[in-house]
């Protein structure tokens, strides 16, 4: 590999010869005027340099191997460098000897944390809690700018309604109001005020659009959508983010509807320019401008890149010796503008929009990273803190059984805990995919955590009990390393074997399964939600022993727990929790914390079920019917749990549903307010939504749709009013019938409660 990347980069780097005289030094003056200035100097070599982005992978590169094509404007952004000392050096080439001085874009993977990790963005959404994930990309934004990282390909926003897609675990799950909170906050959290600011990064919305829709759960594959659910589900997070200003965003890697993404005009320019005024620039996923002669799309390398570039890809990111397509606009670009197939107009506008945000994050006046700041950054505590607060928020209980938890310290009959599973000790798995930039050894584990939480009062005993693994190698183990070598028959008898006497010999026992974390994530679709290995198995033994059993998941999907939902008392969804996890589980365990976390997804039975979601039409024949009680005659067609599902330590009431008015003309606002009691003995907190329908109109709506969330904290017997506003943004849909966005008058339905089968309803009428 190393040798084709060298001979794909000295290609490129030897296309052209740039010797010309070097401008002056840029005066203080507008930014349009500034870009301007360059633009009329820059040739169309160096205009195609600058729309041009490598990955550098230190690990069979060396710098030399790209200084020359810094040195003469063919590169104009980097990725995967993280060395602060290596990011100046390019800089350096960039600014001091390249003709026009243009500073490089150095973009990572800034998905749940820097040098700190968070838990993981599906885990995030489970906090609805906009302003802590907000706060949490923030303290991520400023450890990777601290090592010059100025660019973050985050956040994922696609919907994603199949848990079998592996990258569900990077976005907010299945529901488009949820989904457009949580990625406006995360853009406020990277990009702040100013981009330029300290500790911000320019953030980068993806992948547009569709890309969770892919067939069958499977990564990469077609989705097909129709308009009304593009526009009603799919769209609204990227809409939201760049209503919240986002300066980036990257293409998807599927076809949408028979069209690939990164050539997909409509998606591009009609929606993201046209109709949504998008200002920023767009760039390609990793070859997904080559890739458009893999779909069958494009005849050719050249053909792909005008195709791209034609539809609205401004940059194309490459994997150079990695795929025999990369790097379609360094080669093809300069000669499509040579002879017309693309007009300068268009190279003009895609230099401008990336000339602009390099000028607007500040790269032109503070190129460099002042590498004495870095450890001060990366070593504040205060951001190892959040993250565990983000992880106990995050956590969400989906059983409780006689309130088995929280466990008490000092209590006789919590003298010994065992904690059995594979990934009870994993420091690599409770940080979840995407973990590029942390040091590994810092994170906690869940054995860790526990001990750290009763010291030496309380014996904690460790026992794996089953090995677990991929089928297939995961595309990251470059990044992290390959697993252990798998166990032998005899091993994997030993090992359950000694887990169930660990459990025997203990007074509780924490089980601890789920995931590896490359079981989620890129290239980590699967085709069921069962517990990989002999986890069921281990499970179920432990459990027969008659000992009070805890289980805690490490994933990054919803899995099918069926069995454990009517057989283990205790149940803890962790998802990936970050580099705190192991503290944060013990700190929930023990009561230190109370789970508040809700389900940002519907949790099936079973992949049976799949698709299965809570916004769903309703029927000819309705469920209720009294000869049609379920759509399958062989299971039950409701969830295992419901979408905003999440239980507690503490009790909570609600009441009082009411409106400002009972009757609205047609785009006026309503205040609709309830009344949430914590009706337990400890303080907790709840997560109120506001769901609606609109009973007839123009087409058929949702049995319910999100409309509001509040997430309160209410000491033992406390009252409050919760208030949510309903408008006409949030009565107004995209219509089939209508071709386009209506607000009809109807009668609407409205509920207010702890999940999306709240019971407590009231009604309101819009008229004309």
């Amino acid at each position: 590999m190393r040798a084709k990347v060298a001979t794909c980069l000295v290609i490129v780097i030897v296309l052209f010869d740039l010797r010309v005289a070097p401008v002056k030094a840029h005066g203080p003056q507008s930014v349009d005027r500034r870009v301007d200035q360059l633009l009329s100097q820059m040739t169309i070599e160096e205009k195609v340099g600058q729309v041009n982005q490598l990955f550098y992978f230190r690990q069979f590169m060396q710098p030399e191997m790209v200084e020359p094509g810094i040195r003469e404007g063919k590169i104009g952004s980097l990725l995967f460098v993280t060395d602060p000392a290596t990011i100046n050096r390019f800089q350096k080439v960039a600014v001091e000897q390249s003709r026009l001085k243009i500073p490089l874009l150095f973009g990572f993977d800034v998905i749940h944390g820097f040098r700190t990790v968070f838990p993981v963005p599906l885990a995030m959404a489970s906090s609805w809690d906009p302003a802590l994930v907000e706060q949490a990309q923030s303290i991520a934004a400023s450890e990777a700018r601290a090592v010059g990282v100025r660019w973050t390909f985050a956040p994922m926003v696609d919907i994603a309604r199949d848990p079998r897609w592996g990258r569900i675990v990077e976005g907010a799950g299945e529901d488009p109001f949820l989904g457009a909170r949580i990625a406006a906050a995360q853009v406020r959290g990277f990009q702040g005020q100013d981009p330029s600011s300290a500790g911000r990064l320019l953030a980068c919305m993806k992948h547009f659009a569709g890309y969770g829709a892919g067939t069958g759960g499977r990564d990469y594959d077609s989705a097909y959508i129709s308009d009304a659910e593009l526009y009603n589900v799919y769209l609204p997070p990227f809409k939201a983010a760049v209503d919240a200003g986002v300066g980036s965003a990257m293409s998807a890697y599927m076809n949408l509807n028979d069209v690939p993404a990164t050539g997909n005009a409509f998606l591009l320019s009609d929606v993201l320019r046209r109709q949504w005024g998008f200002k920023g620039f767009v760039v390609s996923d990793a070859d997904s401008v080559g890739n458009l002669v893999t779909h069958g799309f494009a005849e050719d390398k050249a053909d792909a890149a005008y195709r791209a570039f034609t539809a609205g890809v401004d940059m194309e990111m490459s994997l150079p010796g990695i795929n025999t397509v990369s790097m379609a606009y360094a080669t093809s670009l300069t000669k499509l503008v040579q002879e017309g197939r693309v007009t300068k107009e268009r190279l003009d506008d895609a230099v401008r929009r990336i000339l602009e945000a390099k000028f607007k994050i500040g790269l032109f006046d503070n190129p460099y990273v002042d590498e004495s700041r870095v450890a001060a950054i990366h070593n504040n505590p205060e951001h190892r803190r959040l993250a565990r607060v983000a992880a106990q928020r995050s956590m969400v209980l989906l059983r409780n059984e006689g309130n088995m938890l929280p466990l008490v310290k000092g209590d006789p009959k919590v003298s010994s805990i065992a904690v059995i599973g594979p990934l009870a000790d994993s420091k690599r798995d409770i940080r979840g995919p995407w973990t590029l930039a942390d040091d590994p050894k810092s994170a906690v584990s869940v054995v860790e955590g526990l001990r750290n939480k009763v010291g030496s009062s309380v014996r904690v005993e460790y026992a794996p009990g089953v090995d677990i693994r991929r089928v297939y190698p995961s595309i990251f183990d470059i990044m992290s390393g390959p697993r252990p070598a798998a166990w032998s028959e005899a091993q994997k008898v030993a090992e359950f074997d000694k887990a169930v006497s660990l459990a025997r010999a203990s007074d509780v026992v924490v089980m601890v399964l789920g995931l590896h974390e490359e079981m989620s994530g890129e290239a980590a679709s699967q085709s069921t939600l069962d517990l990989p290995g002999r986890q069921l198995e281990l499970l179920q033994t432990v459990s027969g022993l008659g000992k009070p059993v805890v289980l805690v998941l490490i994933n990054g999907r919803p899995l099918d727990i069926s069995w454990a939902a009517s057989n283990i008392s205790a149940i803890l969804e962790a998802w990936h929790p970050g580099a705190e996890g192991g503290n944060a589980i013990a700190d929930i365990l023990f009561g230190d914390a109370t789970p508040g976390g809700k389900l940002p997804v519907t949790w099936p039975r079973s992949a049976a079920q799949i698709p299965i979601y809570y916004a769903r039409n309703l029927t000819q024949q309705p469920e209720s019917a009294r000869d049609f009680k379920s759509r399958y005659w062989d299971i039950p067609t409701s969830p295992l749990y419901p979408f905003g599902y999440g239980l507690s330590y503490t009790t909570f009431s609600f009441s009082n549903l009411r409106v400002s008015k009972p009757e609205v003309k047609l785009g006026e606002s309503i205040e609709v307010l309830a009344d949430v009691q914590n009706t337990g003995k400890r303080a907790g907190d709840e997560v109120a939504q506001l769901y609606i329908h609109q009973r007839y109109g123009s087409a058929s709506r949702p049995v319910r749709e999100l409309k509001g969330f509040e997430r309160i904290t209410l000491a033992a017997g406390e009252k409050k009013t919760v208030r949510f506003t309903l408008g006409k943004s949030e009565l107004t849909y995209w219509s089939s019938a209508a071709k386009g966005w209506v607000q009809d008058p109807s009668t609407f339905d409205l509920w207010v409660g702890a999940d999306s089968t709240a019971p407590l309803t009231t009604t309101l009428k819009v008229v004309r």
